[in-house]
């Protein structure tokens, strides 16, 4: 069986969540570093991004701020901190499709990520064998 990828992903800062995206029909690309992903942005289509709303390179949302003045439209994730209020305003006032916190679990993590890519709807297609009777 053949399975269409259906999306590339962005992770950023976030490889202990990235690990529950395996499952997904999508191509994850898992980077630390703000710095890194800005590179990654310029060289490669991604269809959504993920990311730690604190870098350890860029702190305060200053990649997601940069991303979605760039890219508004691109689906994006901000991951904040349990129970900061603060990153979640400053996280949603950006217009992020989403915010979550750190401590989600990975099944429900993986089940967010699946419906803001549409991919219940994932196509598969079938290879189809011919045999050859004598």
């Amino acid at each position: 069986m053949i399975v269409v990828t259906k999306a590339n992903v962005l992770t950023v800062g976030i490889a202990d969540k990235a690990q529950a995206l395996k499952e997904l029909n999508i191509r994850v690309i898992s980077l630390q570093f703000g710095k890194d992903a800005v590179r990654s942005l310029k060289s490669e289509k991604f269809d959504s991004v993920i990311s730690r709303w604190d870098l350890p390179d860029m702190k305060n949302g200053t990649f997601l701020q940069g991303l979605k003045n760039i890219k508004r439209n691109i689906p994006t994730i901000a991951v904040i901190e349990s129970e900061n209020t603060d990153q979640e305003i400053s996280a949603r006032s950006l217009g992020v499709s989403a915010v979550i916190t750190e401590d989600i679990s990975e099944d429900h993590f993986r089940e967010l990520i699946s419906q803001l890519l549409g991919l219940e709807e994932v196509e598969q297609i079938k290879e189809i064998y011919a045999t050859i009777e004598a």
